[in-house]
């Protein structure tokens, strides 16, 4: 079956793919790289607004932005953060557009977060939450110490796509030890498919039967990540899929109580 023909049936008349309010029930995207201009992700306030538009059709007005800090290569912090923010409402307001709005980060765990976690300046989530990651290439022999160190702070750490860390996937038992040392699991949702290759949508799936997975996040970066997010959307019955985890997204709902906020300790 061709790539367009898997998705005949799920287009509207203008050959859209069909997609309207299809995320709603998640109620908050905790995890995406659309603040403009600050990593890898949207590179001004136009792809900004273009990929916040695509994320309000699905059904999600509520984001948390969650930058990488990374050092050596996104040296972000609360003001650089808040710098990028600022030029993004600044233009949502010419279009009249009125997101709900909270920024946090992605922090690596690299030789830079243990000086945040000395100084308490790790950027938070709503709820207390702490967004962590590791290389792709190798595991953090930190990760431990830093997931016990986080929660010392009195914060939750999540580890974002457990699923993308190749390293694991020949060692189920790893995803069970980090659960067991206190870390939530964050599922980039373009997982389900093979997006990033076959192995990781194997333990994605492997993950959701399991029930592990805490939260759901969109990673999204740019419009190639939205195009295939439709599609996935379209595609796979998310909804259902989820059912097997307790997702937690719909503990960060405390984010509609102000268009912006930033939490640091």
């Amino acid at each position: 079956m061709g790539f367009f023909s898997r998705f005949l049936g799920n287009k509207d008349e203008k050959g859209n793919v069909k997609v309207l309010g299809k995320l709603a029930f998640l109620e908050v995207d905790m995890h995406n790289h659309i603040l403009p201009g600050i990593d890898d992700g949207s590179k001004n306030t136009q792809q900004s607004i273009n990929l916040i538009n695509g994320l309000q059709h699905m059904g999600l007005n509520r984001l948390i932005c969650t930058p990488h800090i990374m050092e050596g290569v996104h040296r972000n912090n609360i003001s650089t953060i808040t710098k990028a923010y600022s030029e993004l409402e600044i233009a949502l307001a010419e279009e009249n557009k009125k997101p709900q709005i909270r920024v946090a980060a992605e922090h690596m765990i690299d030789d830079g977060i243990a000086t945040l976690i000395s100084t308490d300046s790790l950027c938070v989530m709503p709820g207390g939450y702490v967004l962590i990651e590791m290389s792709y290439l190798s595991e953090s022999r930190a990760l431990f110490h830093t997931i016990q160190n986080i929660i010392k702070l009195g914060y939750k750490p999540i580890l974002a796509h457990p699923e993308r860390y190749n390293y694991y996937h020949m060692d189920f038992g790893m995803y069970k030890q980090i659960k067991d040392a206190g870390c939530l699991l964050q599922l980039n949702l373009l997982a389900i498919s093979r997006y990033y290759g076959e192995s990781v949508k194997a333990i994605a799936l492997t993950l959701l039967k399991s029930g592990m997975y805490d939260f759901v996040g969109t990673d999204l970066h740019h419009e190639r990540h939205l195009k295939a997010l439709e599609q996935v959307v379209a595609k796979y019955p998310v909804r259902d899929m989820l059912k097997t985890c307790k997702i937690k997204n719909q503990t960060l709902l405390d984010c509609s109580d102000s268009n912006f906020s930033i939490a640091a300790g």
